[in-house]
């Protein structure tokens, strides 16, 4: 948007009265509408000769006293809708009729008698009188009214802040309304810049066709309240400028929002940044360190190592790669979710199948883990590779974590609609309410236990969501942290048969 038209507040001023019509001019002045002003014109023009032909109808029954007492009604209530100056011409037809039908010598202008005349202009005085005490009230009630208005618009703008979302737009659209504008629209630059771009507006109008430019109000050197619409009386100026600095206020504190939410995101990179760091340097450190330790060690030309001695080495060695092997592909997992970069082929699974290769992948797992997953479970929709990755994680977590003593339980069990598969150990558990944090990246909420990246739940929650599946934690009764893992059944599935019994 280019530079404002003008530099200042746009009031109405007297020669842009030249471009208004007589009704608009009525109007500006004594606060009518325009549809009042014709209501009130069509009441003289229709009832005035109406009540004419109604009183010359009825001859000798009313005397003079009694016509004029009706004319001033119709006077006065032509006076409410059309306003003084219309009810004064009113009162001069009313008196011209009375004159020239009522008043002797009949159909004619003269006047006989000079105590009639007399009649018919203090008919015509107090007429005014009336219209005008009318007008006057209507008007100093519109003021109050105004005044009312005007105050509860100032307090409104000086009271408690706007909540952050949408609060410009709602100043912008509470000053449109109240000054009835076509629309308001907040302008701003950046220091240096030439161009004003438009920060937010209320209203709207055909693009070709605008009301012109009413107000341009600026708020400091880099901040303007622009509005199109009707003209505005000088009076406007104290509640516009309130609207002006209310508008800014709106504007300045979206802008601080907004650096205050790009500096937390900031600084919620940078911790992640620094756990990821402190984690990655500990759990690479450590089985490198494994490693060179034991390679060394089988170098060494003056040591005679037993078989015993070298097949420990060696386990070392395997050992340390495999958890080399885990960190790098948690690593790896993540950046793929995060990066929504993983591949996952949905097909329908059959449970115990992908239990009996997980447990398989994690050492030792089958000597210290009781598994009760029916045959006869329908199939799910999962990926079988990653389904089975997510359970070899949880066990290898369940039997880090757990009771020695104690063996880690998985438990499936079927629904209408989905399976559910519970993995259960027995160890110390999460304190309560921590459970959601589990699945955070770089959490380890239990720092006895041997140290790592914090990924692998995070990871497996992931690759569950992907499936479409759910994944939550919970605490197990006695002591112990359940993982529940619920997948939908595939589509046209049926129960597997029972084998037979020997």
């Amino acid at each position: 948007m280019s530079a404002p038209e003008k530099a200042e507040i746009t009031y109405l001023r007297s020669e842009d009265l030249l471009d208004e019509t007589l009704s608009e001019r009525l109007s500006r002045s004594f606060g009518l509408s325009r549809r009042r002003q014709l209501i009130g014109l069509a009441i003289a023009v229709i009832g005035l000769p109406l009540l004419t032909l109604i009183l010359d109808a009825l001859g000798d029954k009313l005397d003079l006293d009694a016509q004029v007492l009706l004319y001033l009604v119709a006077v006065v209530a032509i006076a409410v809708f059309g306003g003084v100056l219309v009810a004064i011409a009113s009162a001069i037809a009313s008196a011209l009729l009375l004159n020239y039908f009522f008043v002797e010598p009949v159909h004619t202008l003269t006047i006989g008698d000079a105590d009639q005349a007399v009649a018919l202009i203090v008919f015509v005085i107090v007429a005014a009188l009336v219209s005008a005490a009318y007008e006057l009230a209507v008007r100093r009630a519109q003021a109050a009214e105004r005044a009312r208005d005007e105050a509860e618009t100032l307090a409104t703008l000086a009271g408690p802040k706007l909540d952050e979302e949408g609060s410009l737009h709602d100043v912008l659209d509470r000053a449109r309304r109240t000054f009835r504008m076509e629309s308001v629209a907040l302008l701003a630059h950046e220091r240096g810049a030439g161009d004003w771009v438009e920060a937010d507006h209320a209203g709207w109008a055909p693009v070709g066709s605008e009301a012109p430019l009413r107000f341009d109000v600026p708020v400091g050197p880099h901040i303007r309240l622009v509005g199109r619409g009707p003209a505005m009386f000088a009076e406007d100026e104290r509640v516009l400028k309130a609207f002006a600095k209310a508008a800014a206020t709106a504007y300045e504190g979206q802008m601080l929002s907004g650096e205050a939410e790009e500096a937390r995101a900031l600084a919620t990179v940078d911790e992640q940044r620094t756990a990821l760091l402190a984690a990655v340097g500990h759990d690479l450190r450590t089985p490198l360190a494994g490693i060179k330790a034991a390679v060394s060690s089988l170098r060494q030309s003056d040591v005679e190592w037993s078989p015993d001695d070298r097949d420990g080495l060696l386990a070392t060695i395997e050992e340390s790669a495999d958890r080399l092997e885990t960190v790098v592909t948690n690593l790896l997992d993540a950046s793929r979710l995060q990066a929504g970069a993983l591949s996952v082929k949905v097909q329908a699974v059959v449970l115990d199948d992908v239990v009996a290769g997980a447990l398989i992948a994690v050492p030792g797992a089958a000597k210290r883990v009781d598994v009760d997953v029916p045959e006869v479970l329908p199939p799910v929709r999962a990926d079988r590779g990653l389904l089975e990755r997510v359970l070899a994680n949880l066990i290898g977590n369940a039997l880090t974590h757990g009771a020695s003593e104690r063996p880690v339980e998985i438990r499936a069990v079927a629904g209408g609609q989905s399976v559910r598969l519970e993995v259960t150990d027995h160890g110390r558990g999460v304190p309560p309410g921590q459970e959601a944090r589990l699945f955070e990246p770089f959490q380890r909420l239990d720092d006895r236990g041997p140290k790592g990246l914090g990924l692998g739940l995070s990871v497996s929650r992931g690759f569950v969501e992907a499936m479409g599946g759910a994944m939550v934690a919970d605490r197990t009764p006695g002591g112990g942290l359940t993982m529940r893992i619920r997948f939908e059944l595939a589509p046209e599935t049926t129960p597997r048969p029972i084998p037979p019994t020997a």
